[in-house]
């Protein structure tokens, strides 16, 4: 999706990131700059963690092994070769390569925590963070090997490796000729020296929600642009389709104060406003139905229901943007304390919320498009749009692509975080499976905005079968931006290119901008007051 910010800098250190930080470094390769007060603490932390480096009594993580074997003591001139073999260890990840953006959200979101000055490692180490991802050096990660806890150990150990000069990288987009190259060239070239790590700077790389919580934000700024695309899109069925704008009225959403609900059917109403098309059907002799189907009349419902829960997810989110991940920590009065802070449960579970919520929004809008298509519900339209009746199919296997990702999305939508398969010799026998929800999502929020596209592309065509009758402003501006891509009805084509081509304008924000703009500074998500006693008033 569009990043909505101009981002050209983000600084680390000073205070909690927020998502479109997140977005700006991990999209559009934003610089990354290091809080001069961050180092400072950072140095000031470390000089704690070396003086308990020296100290004959054992420290977890400092001058011990880790996991299960947190009790066995470690004598100095082997630390070294510890750190490196938890991280060697540790970045055993499998499958595909993990997406660069992702990758550079975790980076970041890793950077971030380190410079917190509660990690105890060297200012050396958050330098060199800093430099890789401002040399677009980034580190491969594969698709399998985090369980959530303690944390998303394989993706940041992957990311570790490559800070070791060890492993594959990615430089720019793609590497040399498309392919990875080696971790120990790449940082050559960027004059970047590897690290060689001392005490508790092994853990320090790894123990982090940073992955999921990559993609939460990431996530939630895509479903920012698609909530509102699913407005429009929703907007375009309803117009086309001979359907009432009357139930949202404003005094109706006021009788159940659900904030979503009340911003989406302000929307609707703002996107079918001056609509001829609905103007033609006001007149009860005109039309004689008393009540739209579900799948036109409670769209604020779903729509709302679903923006709530990307609020509620957006709270978890900036949260952990503000916490310091990882075990153990090393406290503002000077204590090196062990903590459970890296599960992933807060995070997995709003991941999993949310792949709930874009499964229903892809559900109801796949039904809207399904009406469109069928002469007995669609109020005066060609079966399946079709341009010769019997001869042309129209876009009747547009609609079974929708279905089939729907049909996905239901699998998808079942949650990752319900499950635990424990590890670690028992000593991790409970994880949240944060980065399989977060992964599932992604695969999620590709599918709503595939299921939106075709909507639009199916309520576009429906718009211009009801010439000589004009569409709205808003929704004209929709239809407009899609003819200079697809062309309007006709004979029989291939779709495949037309659904792509409406698909990359719902993925780069196109279509959210048409509906962002026609909003502008209207109050489209009220505030709620506090709930209140309802009126016993005698009837």
């Amino acid at each position: 999706m569009d990043v909505q910010t101009s981002l050209a800098r983000v600084t680390v250190g000073a205070r909690p990131l927020r998502t479109e930080e997140v977005v700006a470094v991990a999209r559009h390769d934003a610089r990354v700059v290091v809080h001069d007060d961050a180092l400072r603490r950072v140095a000031d932390t470390r000089a704690l963690v070396e003086r308990l480096a020296d100290d004959p009594e054992p420290h977890y993580g400092i001058s011990t092994g880790f996991g299960a074997l947190a009790t066995t003591f470690i004598a100095p001139e082997r630390r070294r070769q510890l750190q490196a073999s938890l991280i060697r260890s540790h970045a055993a990840g499998t499958g595909a390569e993990v997406e660069r953006e992702v990758v550079r959200a975790l980076m970041l979101l890793r950077l971030q925590t380190l410079a917190s000055g509660h990690t105890g490692v060297r200012p050396v180490v958050v330098e060199t963070y800093a430099a890789l991802l401002n040399a677009g050096i980034t580190p491969v990660v594969r698709e399998y090997g985090s369980l959530g806890c303690s944390g998303d150990l394989a993706p940041l150990a992957h990311v570790a490796l490559a800070a070791l000069g060890e492993g594959q990288v990615r430089v720019g987009g793609s590497g040399v000729a498309g392919y990875p190259v080696a971790a120990s060239d790449a940082l050559a070239a960027a004059g970047i020296v590897p690290l060689v790590l001392e005490e508790k700077e092994g853990l320090a790389l790894i123990n982090g929600t940073d992955g999921m919580l990559g993609m939460l934000a990431l996530a939630l700024h895509d479903l920012d642009d698609l909530l509102i695309t699913a407005d429009l899109a929703a907007s375009l069925s309803i117009e086309s389709q001979l359907g009432t704008d009357a139930v949202f009225a404003e005094d109706l959403m006021d009788l159940r104060p659900q904030r979503g609900q009340a911003g989406s059917a302000a929307r609707l109403r703002l996107f079918l406003h001056d609509s001829p098309i609905v103007a033609s059907h006001r007149d009860p002799s005109v039309c004689t139905r008393v009540q739209d189907a579900y799948s036109l009349r409670c769209t604020p419902q779903v729509h709302g229901a679903a923006g709530d829960t990307v609020d509620h997810a957006r709270s978890i989110a900036e949260r952990e943007l503000a916490a310091v991940v990882d075990n153990p920590v090393v406290t503002a009065d000077g204590r090196v304390e062990s903590n459970g802070n890296f599960h992933g449960a807060p995070v997995a579970y709003v991941l999993d919320f949310l792949a709930i919520a874009v499964a229903d929004v892809a559900s109801i809008s796949e039904r809207r498009t399904d009406r469109a298509l069928d002469r007995a519900r669609s109020n005066g339209l060609p079966p399946f749009l079709a341009d010769e009746v019997g001869v042309d199919s129209g876009l009747m296997i547009a609609q079974y692509a929708a279905a089939g990702i729907v049909s996905e999305l239901k699998r998808l939508a079942v949650p990752a975080s319900v499950d635990s398969i424990p590890s670690s010799a028992m000593q991790e026998d409970h994880v949240s499976m944060g980065w399989a929800a977060a992964r599932k999502l992604r695969r999620a929020i590709d599918g709503l905005g595939r299921v939106l596209a075709i909507e639009i592309l199916t309520g576009c065509r429906a718009l211009d079968l009801r010439a000589p009758l004009e569409p709205g402003p808003v929704t004209t501006r929709v239809r407009d931006l899609v003819r200079r891509e697809v062309a309007g009805p006709g004979p029989d084509r291939s779709l495949s290119p037309e659904i792509e081509a409406v698909v990359a304008l719902v993925a780069d924000g196109s279509i959210a901008r048409i509906g962002r703009e026609a909003v502008g500074d209207r109050p489209v998500r009220p505030a709620v007051p506090a709930a209140t006693e309802p009126s016993r008033s005698t009837p």
